[in-house]
């Protein structure tokens, strides 16, 4: 089996990939859409090689290492391997954005104009997997992303899963949610994550079952119920809903930059939550989708630098 420049791709014996062809009813754009699901530069689960994009999951019929590449404007080859790889292949449209309905967006401010304009391919995706995006929103929370993306790398790569077939090298399958809940207290703070965000990692793992059939509910309804956890917020819960539930309305209040970055963008000016808020109202329920059209068309760029970055935690030595 080769990839699209001819170059061999390996093979594991007995192993043999499913292959799909992936079509979705709106113009997708595959590494730009899925590109939120990427916990950092080193996700051991997942890899982009500016060809195909690789990543892992555990899927209720068990784990699943996919490959997917562009095909045409409407969507994407795919190839699984391992247990989850038939109901990864049944999920691949609502992943691609099949679900993500954007004919109600019509956006008013010149910027979110010509953002639309240009990026007409990018998709909301659903992955219909609670933990696996609960726990590295968990890892994220009040830290620095690099400090975060590490911690997940850490812990996924101590306590997952080696990827099925022939995954890039460093490539694992998210933990389940029984070996989070087993994850001894030492390991959380040799990763350089508190106790409270490792208390809520458990607490999330304990309730994973109930957890997973939010992807049945409204969005705006399993939002609530992520909140009635201990240790998940607004934030927390729109980062979920975003990935798991494909929310084109999930805006994450709560975000260190996020404000600025909209209030920049849209205005020339900084804003706070409450004026974030306010100002996209209009928007529903597409504020997230706005939000995705600012950042990919360089919405931080925008924003002044007024000085150095506040010093990362260590929580090892705590």
């Amino acid at each position: 089996m080769s990839d699209e420049r001819g170059r061999r791709i390996p093979t594991v014996a007995d192993d043999a990939p499913l292959e799909a062809r992936v079509r979705v009813p709106w113009p997708v754009d595959v590494a730009r859409t899925l590109r939120p699901l990427q916990r950092g530069p080193w996700d051991p689960c997942h890899r982009s090689d500016g060809l195909a994009v690789w990543r892992t999951s555990r899927m209720d019929s068990g784990p699943v290492t996919y490959r997917l590449t562009q095909d045409g404007t409407h969507g994407a080859r795919c190839l699984a391997w391992g247990p989850g790889a038939g109901e990864l292949v049944e999920r691949a449209p609502a992943l691609l954005g099949a679900e993500d309905d954007p004919s109600g967006f019509s956006p008013g401010h010149p910027a979110l104009v010509e953002a639309h304009r240009r990026l007409p391919a990018l998709r909301i995706p659903r992955t219909g997997r609670v933990l696996e995006s609960l726990v590295p929103a968990v890892l994220e929370q009040r830290v620095h992303s690099v400090a975060a993306f590490a911690s997940w790398r850490r812990l996924v790569t101590r306590f997952g899963d080696r990827a099925p077939g022939p995954a890039p090298e460093g490539m694992r399958v998210p933990p389940s949610a029984a070996t989070w809940r087993t994850v001894p207290s030492w390991e959380f703070h040799r990763a350089n994550v508190d106790p409270g965000r490792a208390r809520t990692v458990v607490r999330c793992a304990q309730v994973a079952e109930s957890l997973e059939r939010l992807v049945g509910e409204k969005p705006a309804e399993a939002r609530r119920k992520l909140r009635t956890i201990p240790g998940v917020g607004v934030w927390t819960a729109a980062e979920v809903a975003q990935r798991a539930f494909g929310d084109a309305d999930a805006l994450s209040v709560g975000d260190y930059h996020l404000a600025t970055v909209v209030g920049w963008s849209l205005l020339g000016r900084p804003l706070d939550d409450a004026g974030m808020i306010e100002y996209l109202e209009p928007l529903r329920p597409h504020r997230y989708r706005a939000v995705r059209l600012l950042t990919e068309t360089g919405g931080h760029a925008r924003v002044p630098k007024r000085g150095p970055r506040t010093p990362i935690t260590d929580h090892r030595h705590r």
